[in-house]
């Protein structure tokens, strides 16, 4: 139904109803209402402060595959560059609304947070049998205990979680609307993992979807074989290598392309708001090309390009009337190199990088450069209204 109404409709007009048709079909949220009066009271805050606020994104999205959910589709995203480029962003004197994917890496707490780096392991036993950190390992947790303490004390960081797909676009569309009053104050820094597949509610199973057909057959023939066909599937299901019963069905999964919601986001949600997207590829040949793509078609501000094998090494600036600007941390092999060979405008070869991660995190190389880019977007959009 929905296609043959898109075959007849302006395409001017599709963008709004594709955002009709979804949010009328994907519930929201139950804490939608909440998080939505903690970011208003957040937002109206901070722009009584005349201070500038940035929506961070974080995590990957997962997409159920049944309404009461076991068995889900999920991304690799841990929501590490959104968590460090919030950090930087409170440093840079933003205020933060951290929208993440419940249970990846928050600010602050993602220094403690992989099995390399268990907070435990900082830790030692005092002698009066208090908890204390360990001398060599002291003066960092402090330094990240008096940011974390800082950006609670001025309440510049607001945490809100999200779960599935549906639940991040509405959060985010409500986010962005109440950023409106902002104006070019408001930045929309997007760096969350977004599904682009989705299981559409009609044709979702309500129950766990069933591996053999043994749980059909107990409802409808609830006998002496049906009982045993149940024993016989739970031998099987114990590693039985030669079972009486059929072996697990297969599992075809029917996905819908999820709608692109960031032309919605551009014209009507955050219509004045600074609007920066993330590009991840793995081909280096199409990085740029994609990118320069995504800003054209939905006419944003930012598209920050990075190819997973070197995402922690190096990012691209795709953006409207400047040129391409490769930002990146120095290859300490390439220390002798000249500066235009470390300038070069093309990705770097992940063979020559060394083993592990940068010292440095480039996400501090990053938001600095996003906040010189907000500021002459914001003196642009003055200057109009001022016209």
């Amino acid at each position: 139904m929905l296609s043959q109404i898109q075959t007849e409709t302006p395409p001017e007009d599709l963008a709004a109803l594709a955002e009709t048709h979804y949010f009328a079909a994907n519930p929201p949220p139950k804490d939608l209402e909440k998080h939505v009066a903690l970011a208003r009271d957040f937002i109206n805050f901070h722009s009584a402060a005349k201070r500038r606020l940035v929506l961070v994104t974080s995590g990957g999205t997962t997409v159920p595959l049944e309404k009461q959910t076991v068995r889900f589709i999920d991304n690799f995203s841990a929501g590490t560059r959104g968590a460090t480029s919030a950090e930087y962003f409170l440093e840079a004197g933003y205020a933060v609304i951290f929208l993440h994917r419940q249970f990846s890496l928050l600010p602050f707490s993602r220094h403690y947070s992989h099995a390399t780096d268990c907070f435990l392991d900082f830790l030692r036993e005092g002698p009066d049998g208090s908890v204390v950190a360990r001398d060599e390992d002291a003066a960092r947790m402090l330094h990240v205990l008096r940011k974390y303490r800082n950006a609670r004390d001025r309440n510049t960081l607001l945490v809100l979680p999200f779960v599935s797909i549906s639940d991040y676009l509405h959060e985010l569309r409500s986010v962005a609307q109440l950023m409106q009053p902002l104006g070019p104050s408001g930045l929309l820094y997007l760096a969350a993992a977004v599904s682009d597949f989705f299981v559409p509610p009609e044709r979702m199973s309500e129950h766990k979807i069933q591996s053999t057909d043994v749980a059909e057959a107990f409802k409808k023939s609830k006998n002496a074989r049906a009982q045993k066909t149940t024993e016989d599937e739970e031998t099987f299901d114990n590693f039985d290598s030669s079972p009486a019963v059929p072996r697990s069905k297969s599992l075809v999964i029917d996905l819908d392309p999820v709608p692109k919601f960031l032309k919605n986001l551009v014209e009507g949600w955050s219509p004045q708001g600074m609007i920066v997207s993330f590009k991840l590829e793995t081909d280096p040949e199409i990085l740029v090309h994609k990118a320069k793509y995504s800003l054209d078609r939905y006419q944003h501000h930012l598209v920050i390009g990075n190819l997973l094998a070197t995402r922690k090494w190096e990012v691209v600036f795709v953006s409207p009337l400047s040129p391409d600007r490769w930002i990146r941390i120095p290859n300490p092999a390439e220390s002798h190199a000249s500066t235009a060979a470390v300038e070069k405008d093309e990705p770097v070869d992940p063979k020559s990088l060394p083993d592990g991660e940068p010292d440095t995190e480039i996400e501090s190389l990053i938001i600095p450069a996003v906040q010189e880019l907000h500021t002459k977007y914001i003196q642009t959009v003055e200057a109009k209204n001022k016209a």
